[in-house]
């Protein structure tokens, strides 16, 4: 056969529109009510941190909660070990 030259077609990302120009943005008209709600937005956006008053958090585990939990725990696992010992598991 011939050989024939082929020509590389662009990509369909290089055949899109080019960028804006810099320095021009381009936006959509927002309706009314998406207005409304951005200026709502940014008038509560630092609000939620300008409490200075920590709260403490009011759920707090005790040290004997802490170290029952931990035995109860450790102990499961230790008993757990002891016996597939002696079932020959280990």
């Amino acid at each position: 056969g011939k050989l024939r030259e082929t020509v590389a077609q662009p990509s369909r990302a290089t055949r899109c529109r080019p960028p804006p120009p810099v320095g021009l943005e381009v936006t959509m008209p927002a309706s009314r009510r998406t207005a409304l709600k951005s200026q709502q937005y940014e008038k509560g956006v630092g609000k939620s941190n300008s409490n200075s008053k920590k709260e403490k958090a009011p759920f707090t585990v005790g040290p004997v909660v802490l170290a029952l939990f931990l035995f109860v725990v450790v102990g499961s696992a230790i008993l757990q070990i002891i016996s597939s010992a002696q079932r020959g598991l280990v």
